[in-house]
């Protein structure tokens, strides 16, 4: 994925204050290993200019920071943030997760009020994704699974893919372009459709009291 986001909305906009009147606003997560796109998500979500905290990659990091995946020479060292409104009375505060272990203790505060989360994966390298995952659901969040389509990866069946990361039945599987805002923005709303899901069930609702 060298590309740019292809149809993100304009940069360089200040966050204006929110608009009047009765707004719900709710807060998510996008999370997964290092390199797997979820700057590029939010970017390519965000309504205005995100909030990013890269820094350049070190020769220092490279044994503690593995990555496969040629090409990237920066990496988020506190988290990302975007806003996107969803609905006219919805608005969603979008934090992005840095991935490395040794950034581990800014997940209880990001994660602090959550509603649910966004998972990013590479086929190359699925296996990456699992500590995420093991993460949020010892945190009790839901969450989705979104696999980035990078070029030149192979595609795998849904089921595969459903068997390979060992999820329950009910965990929604999608491939996105975390560069493409609509395919973006899809992957979020399949989140706020699992969450509603989950709301219907007696159990989830009992889960919450």
């Amino acid at each position: 994925m060298d590309s740019e986001t292809s149809d993100a909305p304009p940069t360089g906009r200040s966050v204006p204050h929110l608009p009047e009147g009765d707004i719900t606003l709710v807060k998510f997560v996008v999370v997964g290993p290092l390199g797997v796109g979820k700057t590029t998500m939010i970017r390519s979500l965000s309504d205005y200019e995100p909030l990013t905290t890269d820094e350049p990659m070190t020769q220092a990091g490279e044994h503690i920071d593995k990555l496969r995946r040629m090409g990237k020479t920066e990496t988020t060292v506190a988290m990302d943030f975007g806003r996107i409104t969803l609905q006219p009375d919805l608005i969603a505060y979008l934090f992005g997760a840095p991935s490395q272990q040794r950034f581990q203790p800014l997940w209880d505060d990001m994660t602090g009020g959550a509603l649910g989360a966004v998972v990013l994966a590479d086929t190359e390298r699925l296996e990456d994704s699992f500590q995420a995952m093991d993460r949020l659901e010892a945190l009790g969040l839901p969450y989705v699974v979104a696999v980035n389509e990078f070029d030149g990866n192979e595609a795998y069946d849904a089921e595969e893919l459903k068997e390979a990361f060992q999820l329950d039945p009910d965990t929604p599987l999608l491939t996105c372009d975390a560069r493409e805002r609509t395919s973006s923005r899809d992957a979020l709303v399949s989140l706020v459709l699992h969450l509603k899901d989950r709301n219907r069930r007696p159990h989830a609702l009992q889960e919450t009291v």
